[in-house]
């Protein structure tokens, strides 16, 4: 090769060089953040967590109790039990058998079984538990059942927990004595690990014995707590750092009818003394019938006070406003019979809040909390529309703020974000100066991103914003094949910069269904899924906790052109500052499937020479984490080094990164 052509040849790469380094140049986008003025303070319940009894999430979830039908209430007095060695439908008694009988007089409380024993070495009585138990080796369960003798001579009942193989993995003995009910109490301890473990009763002695709350706990609970919750389902919660937890639902509240909506005081007090529901979501769905779905309220509104307290969040519970589910049967109070429900109420602020001295304030100290709850928010309704939630809604507000005018009242308007009944719902409200307005969005993950300005064009002067239901859809609303891929996570991200960017408007946000049980559940996508051992937060649980562990103090500006980052070329951006760590917090999300390379400048603040980014990104938008794959999508950290004042660095194709930087 000659000395022209090769000069020729190096001309034209340095000219291509040339291009490339301008183009990048031109690529970069020049981001300023202006920490010189807080545009509005971020509430401490800007992002919060929404708990529903659906997917099993209570009974068989949150709620550690292991045996199902632990007090033969269910509507077939036996779902949950199986006697193996006994013919039920001829009634074949050569071995024994069980027979509920209905006959205690308390409404929570109806039936207890009558076990015949014929040959004790024989009949054995099994409790499947909620898709199994989840059993670990090595730990202890904590065992309770009522019990009374009847004619013969059974002295003992045998409790072993028996795995897959129906192997026995753990086992106590308890005697028996008197023909009068009493609590027994006894543990035992594994010795294997299994996930379907069950329950196995044998009697020693021929006769007769009847038998009621047969219960089985972990004694390993969330805070220590006998008869509790589920440590590591509420560690996951815990980890999200909630600044408010919304109970009991949720379409739960509603019911599918009045008589079957959650009604709070049925679920406080002696647990045996709470009636037992069918669960709204048993048969809701023709893709996930779940017949054996009910509610014990084991988990009642004491202990969602309780929870919401060790985790330092508000409590925020919602009541039915006398409008059961218009999905369903749509029915409504009278307005001149509506006094029962404002009177509940009125009665759980008095529950939550009361001096002991008040009849339900004595009562919540009964149960072990003599101090307030210190409730400062109560939602009228869940996701009611139209004209007869507004006419009910006008008369609760009234008599909430009569007797206590300090309370936030939270209203709704109704399940979608667009549409007739939105418009209305919105306005109507709008005129009533409501405090705060939930809203609930279901879309495809398209949406979301196209909405990351939803918010800016609010008025600032109206009501406040609840974005309590939200979840990007990855095949359509209530489909069973939705799934929390990273697509969906991504683009909520996104959508999440909006709410954040608006926090002048937007004061509460949360994901929703918060969790499923692998093999329990009716709904998808779901923040958190678990099986009877293991538990994993979904791609879509690690940017909420990226948002909520950095939520800051305040909002200020972020800014390309003196525009906010709404989705331009990909990129969203909102920023905060934490006065009470004094750093500056910076969450950027870009959707497009290149890296795009930021140029951040500081205004109002100097800044360290070090900072730490936190990214959360997949190459795969399908990807989804998994019980083999817990944290397959998770942040990883990152020290960066900043360079006079200024972070210049690659924001990766389709991530969300934290960027937090130390005020000097």
């Amino acid at each position: 090769m000659n000395k022209r052509l090769m000069r020729q040849i190096g001309f034209q790469l340095l000219m291509l060089l040339g291009i490339t380094i301008q183009q990048a140049i031109a690529q970069t986008r020049a981001l300023t953040v202006d920490a010189s003025e807080s545009i509005a303070p971020i509430q401490p319940t800007m992002y919060g967590i929404f708990f529903e009894d659906i997917n099993f999430a209570a009974d068989g979830g949150l709620y550690a109790e292991m045996v199902k039908n632990r007090g033969f209430e269910f509507v077939d007095p036996m779902m949950g039990w199986q006697q193996p060695n006994s013919d039920r439908h001829s009634m074949n008694l050569e071995s024994g058998f069980a027979t509920a009988i209905k006959s205690k007089e308390s409404p929570a409380d109806q039936t207890y079984i009558q076990v015949l024993v014929n040959k004790p070495e024989g009949y054995e009585l099994i409790n499947e538990g909620f898709r199994g138990m989840g059993v670990e080796s090595g730990a202890e369960y904590l065992l309770s059942f009522e019990g009374a003798k009847g004619e013969g001579e059974v002295s003992q009942v045998v409790f072993t927990l028996i795995d897959e193989s129906g192997k026995a993995i753990g086992s106590t003995t308890v005697d028996l004595s008197g023909t009068d009910w009493k609590v027994y109490e006894a543990s035992i301890k594994a010795k294997a690990t299994s996930e379907k473990a069950k329950l196995k009763l044998t009697f020693k002695g021929a006769g007769i014995v009847n038998l009621d709350m047969v219960s089985l706990f972990p004694k390993d609970t969330w805070m220590g707590r006998e008869k509790g919750l589920r440590k590591d389902l509420v560690q996951l919660l815990n980890d999200l750092d909630p600044g408010f937890l919304r109970f009991p639902g949720g379409c739960i509240v509603e019911g599918r009818t009045l008589a079957r909506r959650y009604q709070w005081k049925k679920t406080v007090g002696p647990i045996e003394d709470r009636e037992i529901l069918v669960n709204r979501w048993n048969t809701e769905f023709a893709h996930r019938p779940t017949p054996d779905y009910f509610q014990s309220f084991g988990l009642g509104f004491f202990e969602y006070f309780q929870l919401a307290e060790d985790m330092g969040a508000a409590p925020m519970p919602i009541l039915s406003c006398g409008m059961a589910c218009q999905f369903n049967t749509a029915e409504l109070v009278p307005m001149d019979q509506l006094d029962p429900y404002i009177q509940d109420a009125l009665d759980l602020i008095e529950f939550a809040n009361g001096d002991v001295s008040t009849y339900w304030g004595k009562l919540r100290s009964d149960m072990g909390h003599p101090e307030p709850f210190n409730m400062k928010y109560i939602g009228i309704g869940n996701e009611q529309w139209g004209p007869e939630y507004i006419k009910r809604f006008k008369v609760f507000e009234k008599a909430i703020k009569a007797k206590y005018p300090e309370i936030i009242i939270i209203s709704g308007s109704g399940p979608f974000p667009d549409g007739e009944h939105f418009e209305y719902g919105m306005e109507q409200l709008s005129e009533l100066n409501s405090e705060i307005v939930d809203e609930h969005y279901y879309r495809p993950p398209n949406w979301f991103r196209e909405n990351a300005d939803r918010y800016d064009s609010y008025d600032r002067n109206g009501p406040k914003i609840f974005a309590g239901e939200y979840a990007a859809q990855s095949v359509a609303i209530a489909s069973p094949d939705n799934r929390n891929n990273w697509s969906c996570a991504l683009s909520e991200a996104a959508f999440m910069t909006g709410l954040e960017r608006n926090a002048d408007v937007v004061v509460m946000t949360s994901y929703a269904p918060l969790m499923a049980h692998a093999e329990g559940w009716q709904w998808t996508p779901d923040l958190i899924w678990f099986n009877n051992l293991e538990s994993y937060g979904t791609a879509n649980y690690y940017v909420q906790k990226l948002f909520s562990n950095n939520r800051g103090t305040d909002l200020i500006s972020i800014t390309e052109e003196d525009s906010p980052l709404t989705g331009q070329s990909d990129l969203y951006a909102s920023a905060v500052k934490d006065a009470n760590t004094n750093e500056l917090i910076i969450k950027v999300v870009n959707t497009s499937k290149s890296a795009q390379e930021i140029d951040l400048d500081f205004e109002g603040a100097k800044v360290a020479s070090k900072a730490m980014s936190y990214t959360l990104r997949s190459d795969d938008p399908e990807a989804v984490n998994s019980f083999e794959s817990p944290k397959g999508i998770s942040p990883a950290a990152a020290e960066i080094s900043l360079s006079k004042g200024r972070l210049r660095t690659s924001v990766p194709s389709e991530a969300l990164v934290v960027y937090k930087v130390k005020i000097k």
